[in-house]
């Protein structure tokens, strides 16, 4: 949308310009993770950086799913799901995973992992801490469902301990 002459934070209709938005937001830092669920005995895949800490009591995290993409289904479908959280070197495996398109078949046979414990889902070898989960809640987010998810089970990365994998300005980067 065009933007307002008088006000060059608003679109013409007086709704905040979205682009304006989306730079706003990209000023906050997040993490990135790789969001996996086994579906119809396909591994589906997304990367995230819409993923937090809900609960201490009961366990509970949630992400954000737009409702439009392929791994949405999936992931309701499925029920359960698993996060990897990524370490700083994992930019690849994030572009790849973020890629729209990409084929689902064979998505995952370049990027190592293991299958976890509670789950089955993939839990990425680039994993900094991973969590499992069962989705626990689902709630209407405008363009995307937040699933929330009741932890089943976590794990940390106890060799080398890399930091992890940072978004921020549109740009995959590393703490330093």
């Amino acid at each position: 949308m065009p933007r307002s002459a008088s006000r060059p934070d608003v679109a013409s209709d007086g709704t905040p310009d979205r682009q304006l938005f989306r730079q706003v937001l990209g000023c906050f830092p997040t993490g990135v993770c790789v969001i996996t669920a086994v579906e119809d005995g396909f591994d589906h895949a997304m990367t995230a950086s819409a993923f937090t800490s809900v609960s201490l009591d009961p366990l509970l995290v949630l992400v954000c799913v737009e409702t439009s993409a392929r791994f949405h289904e999936a992931v309701l479908r499925s029920g359960e799901w698993a996060v990897s959280i990524l370490d700083s070197q994992a930019q690849p495996v994030a572009q790849w995973l973020a890629t729209r398109g990409r084929p689902l078949d064979g998505q995952l046979d370049l990027v190592p992992f293991r299958r976890g414990a509670q789950t089955g889902a993939p839990v990425l070898d680039q994993a900094v801490a991973w969590v499992e989960c069962r989705t626990h809640a689902l709630h209407p987010g405008g363009d995307h469902t937040i699933v929330v998810g009741e932890v089943l089970g976590i794990g940390l990365r106890e060799q080398d301990r890399p930091d992890a994998l940072v978004y921020h300005r549109g740009t995959y980067r590393q703490l330093n």
